[in-house]
């Protein structure tokens, strides 16, 4: 099995509600930061970014201006962000929240270099505020500063085990794929990551790994090199 050494985390909003929907459920999140955590102890250097599903989703409030909804997603992520590295805190493991725009003395303003500094001294870098400009997703986000930091690789953690040919909600007979190039979620319109998000990691080679957050140790498994859910890959 292959174990990365540098890693990105992704994980949505609102899998930090639990079954709550809205907000945050402190046990979900407390499983989720000791898997994190189980990454630092196997010496890996540990990036994060969480969306903000769990108190906005900009793109569906359609009566309301792109740009000031998008601000208001991004604001949702650095609450998530600050509530998570705080747990982490509480579990020993070191944290810092960096954004690329000014949050009083909440954050930090995003640096590589600082960024991987922390890393090296194996604190967790939770990078929130999206790419700081409208019209941008979080998964683009991600891939960005995954490609900032030089990650080995993006583990996008959901709430679905993987990429599909069709909802397999809505289609039982639904295929699963193992593997699939990023061209190849372009061209088949599987809305797994957006275009901006696809056309980086294509440029910048960078793998992405999707799988079910719900998954027992998920997160530490696949950083491992174990094989789940569907690897998007580059080369």
């Amino acid at each position: 099995m292959q174990k990365y050494s540098r890693v990105l985390v992704k994980i949505s909003g609102e899998a930090l509600a639990g079954d709550e929907g809205k907000g945050f459920c402190h046990k979900m999140v407390t499983k989720v930061v000791k898997q994190l955590v189980q990454l630092i102890n196997s010496e890996m250097e540990v990036a994060v970014v969480i969306g903000g599903g769990n108190f906005w989703r900009g793109r569906s409030s359609g009566d309301m201006d792109r740009t000031k909804a998008d601000q208001i997603g991004m604001l949702a992520t650095v609450m998530n962000a600050i509530y998570v590295a705080d747990v982490c805190r509480s579990e020993g493991i070191g944290a810092v929240v960096q954004t690329p725009f000014t949050v009083g003395s909440m954050t930090e303003l995003f640096s590589k270099d600082k960024a991987l500094e922390y890393m090296k001294q194996n604190k967790i870098v939770f990078f929130a505020g999206g790419t700081g400009h409208p019209f941008f997703s979080t998964d683009t986000g991600a891939v960005l500063r995954g490609c900032e930091v030089e990650a080995d690789v993006l583990l996008f953690a959901k709430n679905v085990d993987g990429i599909y040919d069709s909802d397999p909600k809505l289609n039982p007979n639904a295929k699963k794929f193992e593997r699939i190039s990023c061209q190849e979620v372009l061209d088949k319109n599987l809305k797994a990551i957006d275009a901006p998000a696809a056309a980086l990691c294509m440029e910048q080679k960078l793998p992405i790994i999707m799988f079910d957050l719900d998954t027992p140790d998920g997160i530490h498994r696949v950083a491992m090199g174990e094989k789940m859910g569907t690897k998007i890959y580059v080369d």
